[in-house]
């Protein structure tokens, strides 16, 4: 089965807080078909195990209500004059305006038409509404439903383009109708996010870590956060090295204005480029992977730069292929790809670049892929505005599924 969500039965069921801790942790598993990172959440009455995708730097958590055999009867829907479906509103472009107008009653459902952001796809329903998440102590094992939630119940027509394994989206941007806003409004915890996906099971942890890896966090380097009106995690990329070698682009262009530059999604599953970056990146990777005596091959979609790998040394960090660094706010602070996250294996004897032409269209210059981001601690202090990331962490001869977690794993802020 392609599927790899083996998390033990403990994980794979619930969500997950020390009892002592305002800390949250939650496993992360990788859909193979998909190339889509999920995890799973118990809610309602009667509690619901449902498995959802991993949006990074989304802004919303929905979920297809109807998929529960039995209805929720601590679901609650959230009036459309209510404090709670203005903040809604708030950030999202997809409410219906007129409702105020059409509809006096004070009772009438808030309305909010919730984003597939794996196909683009709005629905043509979805009231915001409030129900129970389980939240359960790892150390007596009991449920205890006592954190309300707020997020839209959409159509099954929705679920189109998500892994068959889930029932939704579950967003962990900063707008404050996230899953981690709420989480943090509603534990008054540290604001920090810390992501590790994995081609097998990685996790989310929100809130502050204790003995958990602590030399992985101490070793993280940091980046500012760039703000833009979606909320998202955006760094600025000022420029690209290949092999050591800056590629010639446009300045300007890594970092357009309004648009604050590179953006860290889960959602795609390669990183991407607008068509006039990719275009000379693509013939500077080019150059130096000839350079070193690699042999280019017919593309195999929906990769365009592929290479045959036999002869081509291996180690742990992946192929022995040209570095890729974005470069951030300073030459001495990098974001370093090896082959391991530049280089997808096709076949036995062909590996292509995962990194692709996003098209001339793309509103970002550069989105970092779920690919990419694998094996690789990423932290988002958001009190401080400031993301953290770790090199490869294969070099350190570990991974994000290799991670153990106890009762000391986490603690309060």
């Amino acid at each position: 089965m392609a599927f790899s969500f083996f998390l033990p039965l403990f994980f794979s069921l619930l969500i997950f807080v020390s009892s002592s801790s305002n800390s949250l942790l939650l496993p992360i598993s990788k859909d193979n078909i998909t190339q889509q990172y999920l995890t799973t959440l118990s809610y309602g009455t009667p509690l619901v195990s449902t498995n959802v995708v991993v949006d990074l730097s989304g802004s919303f958590f929905w979920l297809d209500c109807s998929s529960r055999k039995i209805s929720s009867f601590s679901l609650r829907t959230i009036p459309h004059r209510s404090l709670q479906c203005l903040t809604a509103k708030s950030h999202s472009q997809t409410w219906l305006s007129n409702l105020e107008e059409n509809h006096v009653d004070q009772d009438y459902p808030c309305e909010i038409l919730p984003k597939n952001t794996i196909t683009g796809k709005l629905a043509t329903k979805g009231n915001l509404v409030e129900d129970f998440v389980a939240i359960q102590s790892n150390k007596d094992s009991i449920f205890k439903p006592t954190h309300e939630f707020l997020f839209t119940c959409s159509n099954t027509l929705l679920l189109n383009g998500l892994s068959n394994h889930a029932k939704g989206i579950v967003g962990f941007g900063r707008s404050r109708t996230s899953f981690s806003s709420q989480f943090f409004n509603s534990m008054d915890s540290q604001r920090k996010i810390t992501f590790c996906l994995s081609s097998s099971s990685g996790f989310v942890l929100l809130g502050k870590s204790k003995n958990f890896e602590s030399e992985n966090f101490r070793s993280l380097t940091f980046t500012p956060l760039v703000t833009n009106q979606n909320m998202e995690y955006l760094i600025n990329v000022n420029s690209i090295k290949i092999g050591g070698k800056k590629v010639s682009f446009n300045t300007q262009s890594l970092s357009q204005e309004g648009y604050g530059g590179t953006l860290l999604s889960s959602i795609l599953p390669y990183t991407t480029m607008q068509s006039s970056i990719y275009k000379n990146f693509k013939s500077a990777f080019l150059k130096a992977a000839l350079s070193m005596n690699m042999i280019r091959v017919p593309a195999v979609a929906p990769f365009e730069i592929c290479f045959g790998s036999k002869g081509i040394d291996e180690s742990q960090i992946g192929p022995n292929v040209p570095i890729i660094d974005f470069v951030l706010q300073s030459e001495m602070v990098k974001w370093r790809i090896y082959g391991r996250n530049s280089m997808v294996r096709v076949s036995d004897d062909v590996m292509c670049l995962g990194i692709l032409d996003g098209g001339v269209e793309q509103k970002n210059p550069i989105v970092i892929g779920g690919y990419q981001l694998e094996d690789v601690l990423v932290q988002f202090d958001l009190d401080n505005s400031m993301v953290g990331f770790s090199s490869s962490l294969l070099i350190k001869d570990t991974s994000c599924s290799n991670f153990r977690f106890d009762s000391m794993d986490v603690q309060s802020s």
